[in-house]
């Protein structure tokens, strides 16, 4: 990691760019032996980014959630997304297209209905996911993916990534907060 990428992501966590570097040292030593063993499945998981009142069902994101979006994406543009899942609503369809297209890969669609077996199907295809979720549906796939979701999400609650691992030696879970 670049320090000036570190920087950008520190500020954007709001944590000091040592902190930054030091937990990408100690991630990359520490899953240097697991990767030797196996690449471990890794699911980052947000809800959609803030939405625009319009009196709709299915509101856009506003102004302040296309910055998420696209920090969400800067966030990680060095992470190895290789695929991006969102619900089929406009909110989060528009907070996952800046991360999948700087992954170069298409935005598939999942059913919040069915978290269970979404969750199997993530657990059974390797690789780097994001998932753009809601209030409602996020902490409870984190939970279906056997990880610790914490608290519930607050209605005007935005800025949560969870980072679930799915290793050999069972999931392990990371919430970090970023933005404003």
């Amino acid at each position: 990691m670049s320090l000036r990428h570190a920087s950008r992501v520190a500020a954007a966590l709001r944590v000091p760019v040592v902190a930054i570097l030091l937990l990408a040292a100690l991630t990359a030593a520490d899953l240097a032996p697991v990767a030797a063993q196996s690449e471990p499945t890794m699911v980052f998981l947000v809800r959609h980014a803030e939405r625009a009142e319009d009196g709709t069902n299915d509101p856009p994101i506003s102004g302040a959630g296309e910055a998420r979006a696209a920090l969400v994406a800067e966030m990680l543009r060095d992470a190895g997304v290789t695929h991006v899942h969102s619900t089929n609503t406009r909110r989060t369809r528009t907070t996952a297209a800046p991360a999948a297209a700087s992954a170069g890969v298409a935005v598939g669609l999942y059913d919040p209905r069915d978290l269970s077996g979404f969750a199997d199907h993530l657990r059974a295809t390797p690789g780097r996911h994001l998932v753009v979720g809601h209030s409602n549906t996020t902490p409870q796939l984190v939970a279906a993916l056997g990880g610790e979701p914490g608290s519930p999400i607050e209605e005007l609650e935005y800025d949560r990534l969870y980072i679930v691992t799915l290793g050999d030696a069972g999931p392990s879970t990371l919430l970090l907060r970023f933005g404003a």
